[in-house]
């Protein structure tokens, strides 16, 4: 009996330690997610100094505080969706201010400078954005006619815009351009992006742009290249989305798997 005793007490140690062992490891792997998500580019250049709070319980994480801006709580929730071993996102986080009313003109604005700020190929920062019963007007300069163009075609994307008057200025191709009015692309040094950040800025641009933002979407990213995949209605809406894709920070490559409805 003695020896009985002695073999089931082993085998309880053995459980117990195998199951401390797994507490253990998934406790690291919490830990490693929150890191990982508050070390990413989306996070420190985009949501730094937001009340952000983050927990994560095996692989399970929240969201939890508040933010100024919805672009701002839908890049949280992309860049906790896209780090490796999360299984699901609980997203709580609230809007510090009341939301505009849709398609008003506040709404516009914010939806615009949105959808410039994720795109490398336009400076978002630079261009100042004003909307009237539905008319975006956009001023500042740009660096060449084909920046001020693609703005154009950028804002005219959005939902509610009617119409778009760019009056941005083009600076004069005799005088080298100014650094700090130059697209992202143009700085010879940047931070690094991480694979998770670019998916969370391909994702939120698509859904900010009017032609794909109803398209159900699978973004993944390995090594700064980006496949998508999904149903589009047509050839332009699928050639549509892989140009947006290109041109979001850090997008080395896309390959688009999309398929015709």
């Amino acid at each position: 009996m003695g020896k009985i005793l002695q073999h089931v007490l082993l085998i309880v140690i053995a459980a117990s330690l195998c199951l401390t062992g797994i507490v253990l490891f998934a406790s690291d792997s919490d830990d490693w997610i929150e890191s990982s998500i508050k070390k990413s580019y989306v996070f420190k250049r985009y949501l730094k100094d937001e009340d952000i709070r983050i927990r994560s319980k095996d692989g399970a994480v929240t969201l939890a505080g508040s933010v100024f801006e919805e672009s701002q709580r839908s890049l949280a929730h992309g860049i906790a969706a896209n780090q490796p071993g999360v299984k699901s996102v609980d997203n709580k986080i609230e809007l510090k201010k009341e939301t505009p009313a849709v398609y008003s003109d506040a709404w516009l604005m914010a939806k615009v400078k949105t959808t410039l700020l994720f795109h490398r190929n336009v400076s978002g920062t630079a261009t100042e954005v004003f909307a009237e019963n539905g008319t975006i007007t956009l001023r500042g300069e740009a660096s060449g006619t084909a920046e001020k163009d693609l703005a154009t075609e950028y804002a005219l994307d959005v939902d509610g815009v009617k119409t778009v008057n760019n009056k941005m200025t083009v600076a004069p191709s005799a005088l080298p351009p100014d650094p700090a009015k130059m697209p992202e692309k143009a700085n010879p040094v940047l931070e690094s992006i991480d694979d998770a950040s670019i998916s969370a800025l391909v994702k939120t641009t698509l859904l900010y742009h009017r032609s794909t933002s109803n398209l159900n979407i699978t973004v993944s990213t390995k090594d700064g290249m980006v496949k998508l995949e999904g149903i589009a209605n047509n050839a332009a809406q699928r050639d549509l989305a892989g140009k947006l894709a290109s041109d979001v920070h850090g997008v080395k490559s896309v390959s688009n798997d999309m398929t015709l409805n």
